[in-house]
């Protein structure tokens, strides 16, 4: 048995004296993904509430209210005076409307004709256990019709005006451009076919990034170099819809056991969330530590370079 010295041995992690602290820990580990997801759902629901529920909500009573308005500000003739009631304010309104209003105030009593048709449209018509079903039924079918639209003829031609006119404005087109490029890997069909997962050693030797082959490279690098090539794609973190395309030695490339999913979450989590058999275990840790004590990883002879060979 080969005796590793003290620089080599492997230290206890702190965390294994401190229970509460390693309880807590495992903790949040549970809690925070099903949290977060749930607080990730909230915010998009309340983004879409607030900017096109709540809009549409508002037209709409608008023009029921304008549709059904029937307010007098004369008392009304003795043989319709039963079917009006006075408010407060002096203002005569319908009946129903009124004693419909008086079963549901709300929050308190409106104090205006026009209180008391906004409450009765949101009582008669509105109700959220109606509005928000229909709405996503609408908001679904709205968004179809618009990816057909503009995903083909005159539509595309529109939308390429629309952004050509985007990209004109110099402080609008920075951020749109940002946020069309994380929206496009996210919800875009991906053109790109990532045939498979590899690490490289990029941006120099010692340092691995992840990254996607997409292709047998080019023949004019291939016959430079004089063996086979592959074009990769090294994303960048936490947004990996961005990134470097570059070619390297097929001998170079290193393929991983993961899919391009869990590549992916590993890049936007900045190498947090780690796919289970890449985790690094105590017992592979221990056998690191007995390799590293024989001698460093011996590279791979490399071929010689043009300028060599010429020599």
């Amino acid at each position: 048995m080969i005796d590793l010295p003290e620089s080599t041995k492997l230290e206890k992690p702190a965390t294994a004296s401190r229970p509460f602290r390693r309880a807590v820990l495992h903790g949040l580990g549970v809690v925070l993904p099903p949290l977060l997801t749930v607080v990730f759902f909230l915010w998009a629901w309340n983004l879409i509430s607030a900017y096109v529920l709540v809009p549409v909500e508002d037209t709409a009573r608008t023009a029921i209210v304008a549709s059904i308005w029937d307010v007098r500000t004369r008392k009304p003739a003795a043989d319709e005076i039963n079917a009006y009631r006075m408010l407060n304010s002096g203002e005569w309104i319908p009946t129903f409307i009124y004693e419909e209003v008086k079963a549901n105030p709300g929050p308190s009593l409106p104090q205006s004709a026009l209180g008391y048709y906004e409450r009765y449209v949101n009582v008669t018509w509105l109700r959220r256990s109606s509005v928000i079903p229909l709405f996503l039924a609408v908001f679904v079918l709205v968004l179809y019709l618009l990816g057909k639209f503009f995903g083909a003829g005159i539509g595309r031609l529109i939308w390429r005006w629309f952004e050509g006119l985007v990209n004109r404005l110099p402080l609008i087109r920075n951020v749109y451009s940002s946020v069309k490029q994380v929206t496009d890997f996210i919800f875009s069909e991906r053109e790109i076919g990532f045939h498979r997962v590899v690490a490289i050693e990029y941006p120099r030797q010692g340092i691995w990034a992840i990254a996607f082959v997409t292709g047998e490279g080019m023949l004019d690098v291939r016959a430079a170099a004089n063996e086979p090539m592959l074009s990769v794609l090294v994303p960048t973190s936490p947004i990996p819809g961005t990134g470097f395309t570059v070619i390297v030695r097929k001998c170079e490339v290193l393929d991983l056991n993961m899919t391009v999913d869990q590549a992916i979450q590993y890049l936007v989590s900045c190498g947090v969330v780690i796919p289970f058999v890449q985790q690094i275990r105590e017992e592979d840790g221990h056998r690191l530590g007995s390799e590293g004590a024989v001698g460093p990883r011996q590279r791979p002879p490399q071929p010689p370079t043009r300028s060599g060979a010429l020599d």
